[in-house]
């Protein structure tokens, strides 16, 4: 999350949850109800804590294709405060889930602090990882003393059930932080990871994009976005590669209070690698009436029969009339678009409606939407309050014809 202060969800012990939800409603965030509502619609992923929801479906993967792959940041160990990735699987085409292996990273341990967990399936050979290979990264680090925060990435190459450390993006060179890994796979043939950095001192936060060529070493490091204006904070990268070949990436970007304050934004590539002027904050979507999105958004890609270019989705935290006022649809409402993300968006029913009305780092955030193969049904996997847990909730819709 990229708000004015580092607001993101800690190491979050259930017994802990509502102490630091407090603690991070006096940063950027703006309560709109005093209590959480009613927890979302769908089934349960997990009846435990579950943030930053990822999805992937297998296609490299030999006889496991088809199978979905859903991940999420969650905490045990003795003490409750060992950051985990939790990784699931369907075999039904989303209709269940069951837990099938554990990301233990030791630097997420004993309460050190895990956040911002992806998973990724690799859709080629990247020198010794063979296509299909499952990566999982997230930011590491940020409650330990003194500070360093990583991005460190595991492997499994047995669909999910066993993990191992296989290198570091990024490590702070200070006590700023690194959030929020996203992987995709350039032109060249490169792995590229893009997250959110706060560690430059003419920025408050700017995108940041690496590559390796092995999965080992990581170089290249450069800015995506990087506005002009230092207060700017954009953040939260989701990556997708398109029908036609070309890259589109949706994010937010926070800075001073107002009507689009943490607006989500995208911008496209032609070779996913370079993205043009950093200082080019992008587009704004919008809906043909002008509804935006804010905080937190999420992007996925299907094929669609006729179009070259494919059919995108969208996702954001909250969305909102053209004159700021919060939309009726909020929280249960994603969009679609066949023109690579230019041109109006349009409205479809999201999956999971999120009944919760507090904007915080549970509802609705950074939801993951997975497009059937053909683009024609949507799983969508949500966080909600359910009491003082946030737990992650899914289901599968259909995406009507326009």
């Amino acid at each position: 999350m990229s708000s004015h202060r580092s607001a993101r969800p800690r190491s979050l012990r259930p017994t802990l949850v509502l102490p630091l939800l407090l603690a991070l409603l006096a940063g950027l965030f703006t309560v709109q109800s005093s209590a959480p509502a009613a927890a979302a619609t769908g089934t349960l992923l997990r009846d435990s804590t579950g943030l930053y929801p990822r999805a992937v479906r297998l296609a490299h993967s030999g006889a496991a294709n088809g199978r979905i792959l859903a991940s999420v940041v969650a905490f045990g160990g003795s003490a409750g405060n060992d950051g985990l990735g939790v990784i699931h699987e369907s075999t039904d085409g989303g209709a269940t889930f069951r837990e099938v292996g554990t990301v233990r990273d030791p630097e997420a341990a004993a309460g050190q602090g895990l956040c911002c967990g992806t998973l990724y399936e690799l859709p080629q050979q990247i020198d010794s990882l063979p296509a299909g290979t499952l990566l999982w990264s997230s930011s590491t680090g940020q409650d330990e003393a003194n500070r360093r925060m990583a991005l460190r990435v595991f492997a499994s190459t047995d669909t999910g059930r066993t993990w191992n450390y296989l290198s570091t993006i990024a490590t702070a060179p200070n006590d700023k932080g690194l959030w929020e890994p996203e992987f995709s796979v350039d032109a060249t043939g490169a792995l590229v990871a893009h997250y959110s950095d706060e560690t430059d001192p003419a920025h408050s936060q700017k995108l940041v994009a690496a590559r390796t060529y092995d999965g080992l070493t990581w170089s290249g490091h450069h800015d995506t976005i990087a506005s002009t204006l230092a207060s700017d904070r954009p953040g939260m990268a989701v990556v997708r590669r398109i029908g036609d070949g070309s890259y589109v990436m949706s994010y937010e970007i926070c800075s001073a209070a107002g009507q689009y304050v943490c607006v989500v934004h995208y911008r496209t590539s032609a070779d996913g690698w370079n993205w043009g002027d950093p200082a080019h904050l992008g587009f704004r979507p919008e809906t043909a009436d002008g509804k935006y999105f804010k905080h937190a958004p999420n992007l996925a890609w299907a094929p669609e029969a006729g179009n070259p270019k494919g059919r995108l989705f969208l996702i954001g935290q909250v969305m909102y009339n053209r004159d700021g006022s919060k939309a009726a649809g909020s929280g249960r409402t994603a969009w679609v678009n066949s023109n690579g993300g230019a041109g109006s968006w349009r409205e479809i029913s999201a999956p999971v409606a999120v009944e919760s009305t507090v904007v915080d780092y549970c509802p609705n955030y950074s939801s993951s939407l997975l497009p059937s193969t053909d683009g024609t049904g949507l799983l969508e996997i949500a966080t909600d309050w359910s009491g003082s847990v946030c737990k992650p909730y899914f289901a599968t819709g259909s995406v009507p014809a326009a």
